[in-house]
């Protein structure tokens, strides 16, 4: 059991168990050995709810990232396709099939789709020929994913541009179905509040698919007071900023996958090592990120600017810890710290670890360019000229950085001024093209369609309003005991969690936060909802 899923105040081991037993029944229905072929995109995600020794236990003897051409050998009766319902994985899939029917002996083959079946992929392997080969085609239905005692996520990267660029809803309806399984497990859901188009339609489909169940009462306690469903829509300035939090710079500067990371191994190479003149290890060194860790867990959320003192406060009192050995005298007091022994070293591995990590990290915020980078943001988050070229995008485009790293402070300027003038945008966009390529005009093309840059079109800029209105930016800054929602963008606080979790907001109440927002965005605001 993963322990740390029920350390919040939410029992989120309770979820992982129930989809960890529906894919023990899926599995047990294909007796005897197997091999898993996965899509790779899912290895990540099964990862946090599934480890090989459960799989073993169920006859899983071998596993392959699924690619195209012949399967690699494996003396197995089933093999199964673990994939999300993508049609050019169809068409990988007829070409395993059929170079394994062409290689004998006859093997079962099975295939389960994540998170739904998809009839247009079904028809696919049908017009390829390997269809009737499935003996088993299902669905496992897995919507929300716990990472952490207090997160749960779709791992749908794509949800955004899905629905705002290319109008699919399939996304909303995966969020409708993760939080009708969700009140299934943890009780139904007293109020409901929700910002945006989105979240109508997300609530909406909630209703029906409750009309669905009709006479089926749910008896489970809710542990939920409240849900609030909110557009990314609402608040697109958040994303653009750089996060200045332990955690956030990791994700930023290394980037965090399915709570693992993958960091430069020089910073971990013990001392006596590196000065004895060995080979230094080239390999990625991968630690996974959660709140099973102690001392992340500790200083995962904090201004990184307050995880020095915290991290030399720790090594002190390990240091002190392991001191104490010394006064041990009587055979008791020996045993005691024997017994105490393996968390001490556990935790001093934790200290190496994070404090190679701060090195790194320490490496990128002291440079001149992130200086400047984050003057920028703040200048802009401000107010302060962000109706005119901006002379450090001008140099970042000159200088070619990454094309992320210019799109963002673009965009983020959009936003802070409610669009750009006409001149200014065109010279942004002409400059793009002419520096990283004219295939980017269906970027900016997709930029403008989101709402993440355009024209000004002769309004009034809103964002100064909000920003005074919800105390969005703080000019005293203290880094050590800061608010925690102004962690994050310091010292911008999170538009939507400010909004809406602030005591003195909730206090106020929704309605009288929502009618402040609604100059923000056209987007609708909408009541409470009567338990789905």
């Amino acid at each position: 059991m993963a322990a740390h899923l029920s350390y919040g105040r939410v029992n989120l081991n309770v979820l992982r168990e129930a989809v960890r037993r529906e894919l023990r029944e899926f599995l047990d229905k294909c007796a005897g050995s197997k091999a898993i072929v996965w899509d790779e995109y899912l290895t990540g995600p099964f990862g946090l709810i599934a480890q090989y020794s459960l799989l073993k236990e169920h006859e899983v003897e071998k596993m392959f990232t699924l690619k195209g051409s012949r399967l690699p050998a494996a003396d197995v009766k089933n093999i199964i396709f673990f994939v999300r319902p993508r049609l050019e994985l169809m068409d990988i899939i007829a070409e395993n099939v059929l170079s394994e029917d062409r290689r004998g002996p006859a093997r079962d083959f099975h295939i389960l789709f994540v998170p739904r079946r998809s009839l247009l992929c079904e028809q696919r392997l049908k017009d390829l020929g390997v269809l009737g080969s499935f003996i088993h085609r299902e669905e496992y239905s897995l919507d929300l994913i716990p990472f952490d005692g207090d997160l749960l996520s779709m791992e749908s990267e794509g949800a955004f541009k899905e629905c705002y660029l290319d109008g699919d809803q399939t996304s909303l309806y995966h969020a409708a179905k993760g939080l009708m399984t969700l009140q299934a497990l943890y009780g139904t859901i007293p109020q409901i509040f929700g910002k945006g188009e989105c979240a109508r339609q997300v609530a909406n489909m909630m209703i029906r698919m409750k009309r669905e169940f009709t006479g089926s009462q749910n008896s489970v306690f809710p542990v939920f007071d409240n849900l609030l469903l909110l557009d990314r829509n609402v608040d697109l300035l958040t994303p653009l900023a750089t996060q200045l939090t332990y955690e956030g710079l990791i994700d930023e500067i290394y980037g965090i996958q399915n709570s693992y990371v993958k960091l430069p191994p020089e910073k971990f190479v013990p001392k006596k090592q590196g000065d004895s003149g060995k080979e230094l290890p080239t390999e990625a060194k991968k630690l996974q990120l959660n709140s099973a860790e102690e001392l992340y867990a500790e200083i995962r959320d904090k201004n990184f600017n307050a995880v020095g003192s915290v991290l030399s406060k720790k090594a002190k009192i390990i240091s002190a810890a392991f001191e104490e050995r010394h006064n041990a005298k009587t055979v008791g007091e020996i045993k005691q710290f024997v017994s105490q022994l393996p968390h001490m070293q556990a935790a001093r591995g934790s200290l190496a670890n994070h404090t190679s990590i701060a090195e790194l990290i320490k490496d990128v915020t002291t440079s001149e360019d992130f200086f400047d980078k984050l003057t920028v943001e703040q200048e802009f988050m401000s107010g302060i000229d962000t109706d005119k070229v901006n002379n450090y995008i001008e140099d970042c485009i000159a200088q070619k950085h990454p094309l992320i790293k210019v799109l963002r402070l673009v965009c983020l300027q959009s936003v802070c001024n409610s669009g750009l003038k006409q001149k200014v945008l065109d010279y942004y966009k002409r400059e793009v093209l002419q520096t990283y390529g004219y295939e980017h005009i269906l970027t900016l093309h997709n930029l403008e369609k989101a709402g993440l840059l355009k024209p000004q079109t002769g309004g009034r800029n809103s964002y100064p309003t909000i920003r005074k209105t919800l105390r969005l930016w703080m000019d005293d800054v203290n880094e050590q005991v800061l608010f925690p929602f102004n962690y994050c963008t310091e010292p911008h606080g999170h538009l939507l969690c400010v909004q809406w979790l602030r005591p003195a907001q909730r206090a106020a109440g929704p309605a009288a936060v929502t009618a402040r927002l609604a100059e923000h965005r056209g987007s609708p605001s909408h009541p409470p909802r009567a338990p789905l």
